[in-house]
């Protein structure tokens, strides 16, 4: 689905304060020209899953519901046969709790369907299953929210989250996304401590035919500055700055991040204009901690749940919803481009609970 806005005019960058200056990096893989199709003045768009044909749509939702199944199953065989009492709760709560949705999401979602069941008078273990799905569905939406292209130029990205949570190989996909939409992309080097982080970046730039701002050493936060005066001078629609991951109690870590932000800025003022969070979905309650760290130190504007599939652990976004309603822009079930579609609540409710 696209909406259709005028673009906001182009956002001058202010003059860098010392002493902070653009570094001479290096620049691997080309960037393609804008379709010629597509005028300067053209409009913004959301990345949403609408946008996707239906037999794409239907292959996902199969893959979808496949990586959810564990943690299907353990929710809707409890309703099978089973008698609305005591028993019903105990087995939903363990249930909940062994999906790591928390004690929070949990219990509130417990009291919320008892006064359902009572209210509705309801009788048939199916209806109580129905009602939860309502639940948990009214719970999740306010996560759905589109990722919104062309209200900035450049509209520039801080991409964070710990060591193995996918974070580069997320980065990929999404420039992947951007393309899709028209939108040319920069990719900026910023992890500079672990080792072929940038080599691995680079791959993926070349494999999208995307230009990848990187230098063998140094600041990580220079390079984050060269990267966005380098996609203003070259009119890029988007720019996506990795950092190094880190665990939120790396608190010296976590200062360079801030430092990170703080240069971005000086480069454009109104940027980062969007601060992800890579997280990994096997993690279950250490992403909620993830999620709260990162917030709290940088102000995320979304999240990106990656390795969905195979977890028995996905109720962690009912977690996520609860403590910290921070916008899921996009999850994945698998490796492929394809794996990582735009979250949308109804269908992952639909792929939890039939």
């Amino acid at each position: 689905m696209f909406s259709f806005f005028k673009k906001k005019p182009q956002e001058p960058a202010p003059a860098p304060e010392a002493p902070v200056a653009p570094v001479s990096a290096e620049v691997v893989a080309p960037v393609p020209a804008p379709p010629a199709e597509a005028p300067a003045a053209e409009v913004q768009a959301e990345i949403v899953a609408a946008v996707t044909p239906i037999e794409q749509k239907q292959s996902w939702m199969a893959r979808l519901k496949v990586g959810l199944s564990k943690t299907s199953s353990n929710l809707t065989t409890l309703f099978v046969g089973a008698k609305i009492d005591d028993d019903l709760y105990e087995e939903l709560e363990s249930a909940l709790l062994v999906s790591d949705a928390g004690v929070d999401a949990t219990q509130f979602l417990l009291d919320a369907l008892k006064r359902k069941v009572k209210a509705d008078k309801l009788t048939e273990a199916e209806q109580v299953k129905t009602a939860l799905r309502t639940l948990l569905l009214e719970m999740l939406t306010p996560l759905q929210k589109p990722l919104v292209l062309g209200q900035h130029q450049p509209l520039v990205m801080m991409i964070t989250g710990v060591n193995g949570a996918g974070k580069t190989t997320t980065i990929g996909k999404l420039a992947k996304h951007m393309q899709a939409h028209h939108q040319s992309v920069l990719l900026a080097a910023g992890d500079t401590f672990r080792a072929a982080a940038r080599e691995q970046l680079t791959v993926w730039g070349q494999r999208n035919n995307v230009t990848v701002i990187a230098q063998e050493s140094g600041d990580p936060a220079a390079v984050a500055f060269d990267a966005v005066h380098s996609a203003q001078a070259r009119g890029t629609n988007v720019v996506m700055v990795d950092t190094a991951g880190r665990l939120p109690t790396q608190l010296h870590l976590m200062e360079e991040l801030k430092k990170i932000k703080r240069v971005i800025t000086k480069g454009m003022a109104t940027a980062p204009h969007e601060i992800l969070l890579i997280i990994d979905g096997n993690t279950g309650q250490n992403a909620l901690t993830q999620v709260k760290a990162f917030d709290d130190a940088l102000g995320l504007t979304g999240l990106v749940v990656t390795k969905l599939d195979g977890t028995a652990k996905g109720g962690v976004l009912a977690a996520i919803a609860r403590a910290r309603p921070i916008p899921v822009y996009f999850i994945g079930v698998g490796e492929q481009i394809e794996d990582l579609q735009p979250f949308n609540a109804q269908e992952f409710v639909e792929a939890l609970l039939g």
